[in-house]
């Protein structure tokens, strides 16, 4: 089996326009290509950037083994001169990206490359993969987080996922979005992301009694100890047994930390039972875990019901994404180089005016009002502006222009970073808890109206007057043609 190298993770399409573009000298001109989405999953009002890590790396690594090129000889396609300009191949051009965990709105770019077309062109499959990928299953993540009130969220879906880094990498995207942990110990050894996790039914199956089995656990393991009370009957059985083993192993060894965990039937009405069962027991420190097919949805109504849970866990529903599992990013030309570096913006134009794309070398800025400390708007500008937020600024809406609105006592903070310059990378990566913080501390700089699961207020995404008179004369000039 030949070793897999991701460098070849590319539509077949990336290898044909690649090879044309050398063939017509294109390959020293540099593009400009975005990053972005035009649709919240599950009708929210934000996304949650993710997966940089995993783009940094593939650049840092990005090669074309011998394999790789007679592999392409093989398709008879490429000529000599393009296969050996594939062979030593490396990114030489920028990045420009938002750091993992900021929230994201439709419209805005997410990355932004600038390097030679080539370059440009052949990432593109993968850089989408992963910020797509890792996106989707950190934005679902952390609706589960918001809808728990605070109650810690295990990610247990690696038996569910769809391929073996859907399971590895989507546990790390959990993380970021909010989650407490995950069952994954894989993600844990690679990403440092709280691997945990005590019994299956098979466990207590295997014993010649369901006490037989909790005792045995909580000797084995006093001090991660968390018993699956439903195998045979959750309030007959299950709990009284938990509270046996708990008060003849644990408490006399001083042990006061442990739990129960409840999996199937009905989760409101038996974590109440159980919580006055251990609670009549004096075992008011024992928590209780709830899982079985789980979503943002579920946990809101059990909170509601006043259900007697402490941590959740969430498999299939967050690994897969399950309720709108596409992210749905793409990866679209903005601009190319002309002649002394002159920038000449490109648009796509659509029927579908949710498609025309906005041209150019682009930055982000958000707005954030001084007195509340919210964000409340994103403008969009080219890469030659800036905004001086000591003076009033005037936006508007880029999906109905007559919506003009002054603002002052604001601050402004620019949202791509650099990433690469010239092929080298420049930006000093976060850890993962260092990420998972940041998504925590932005989630809080928006307003609960954004933050809504139904309806959520439509948060505002600018277009500069600059921005804007560019793109109006493109379209303008596409009418023409």
């Amino acid at each position: 089996m030949k070793t897999e190298n991701l460098s070849m993770l590319c539509d077949f399409y990336e290898f044909t326009m690649s090879a044309g573009y050398y063939k017509n000298g294109f390959y020293k001109k540099n593009a400009y290509f975005d990053v972005f989405y035009r649709t919240v999953p599950d009708g929210g009002g934000f996304a949650i950037a993710a997966g940089l890590e995993q783009l940094i790396d593939y650049i840092e690594n990005i090669h074309f083994s011998q394999d790789d090129i007679e592999y392409l000889r093989s398709k008879k396609l490429f000529d000599q001169n393009f296969l050996q300009y594939l062979s030593s191949f490396k990114f030489t051009g920028d990045i420009y990206a938002v750091p993992e965990g900021t929230p994201v709105f439709p419209g805005e770019p997410i990355v932004t490359v600038k390097a030679p077309v080539i370059e440009a062109q052949i990432i593109e499959t993968f850089t989408l993969l992963t910020i797509n990928h890792q996106s989707l299953i950190a934005t679902k993540a952390n609706r589960i987080a918001r809808s728990a009130q605070g109650r810690a969220v295990l990610e247990f879906g690696s038996r569910r996922a769809q391929g073996v880094d859907a399971a590895v990498i989507g546990a790390r995207a959990a993380y970021i979005g909010g989650c407490a942990g995950t069952a994954c110990a894989l993600t844990d050894e690679l990403y440092n992301v709280p691997a945990g996790g005590t019994m299956a039914h098979s466990w207590v199956q295997m014993f010649d009694s369901e006490y037989e089995a909790f005792k045995t656990y909580c000797e084995q393991y006093p001090n991660n100890t968390v018993l699956l009370v439903d195998t045979y009957n959750t309030l007959k059985s299950g709990v009284p047994n938990a509270i046996k083993a708990f008060k003849e192993v644990l408490l006399p060894r001083g042990i006061q930390s442990f739990g129960i965990r409840l999996d199937s039937g009905d989760i409101s009405y038996l974590s109440k039972r159980a919580r006055t069962m251990l609670d009549k027991a004096g075992l008011t420190q024992c928590h209780i875990v709830a899982s079985n097919a789980l979503d943002e949805y579920l946990i809101r109504d059990l909170m509601m019901q006043g259900a007697k849970i402490d941590t959740f866990g969430v498999g299939e529903r967050l690994i897969t994404a399950q309720s709108s599992p596409v992210f749905g990013g793409v990866y679209k030309l903005a601009a190319v180089e002309g002649e002394n570096g002159v920038i000449i913006p490109k648009i796509k134009v659509s029927e579908n005016t949710a498609k025309i794309t906005n041209p150019h070398f682009k930055k982000v800025y958000r707005l954030y009002d001084n007195e509340s400390v919210k964000a409340f708007a994103d403008q969009i500008c080219v890469y030659d502006e800036d905004i001086d937020d000591s003076k009033p600024l005037t936006i508007f809406d880029q999906q109905a222009t007559w919506k003009r609105k002054t603002i002052t006592n604001f601050t402004a903070k620019e949202l791509l970073q650099p990433i690469f310059k010239n092929g080298n990378k420049v930006y000093n990566s976060p850890s993962i808890e260092e990420i998972k913080k940041y998504c925590n501390q932005q989630i809080n700089l928006q307003w609960d109206e954004v933050k809504r699961f139904e309806n959520p207020h439509t948060y505002y995404v600018d277009l500069s007057q600059k921005l804007w008179d560019i793109k109006h004369s493109l379209l303008e000039q596409c009418k023409d043609n």
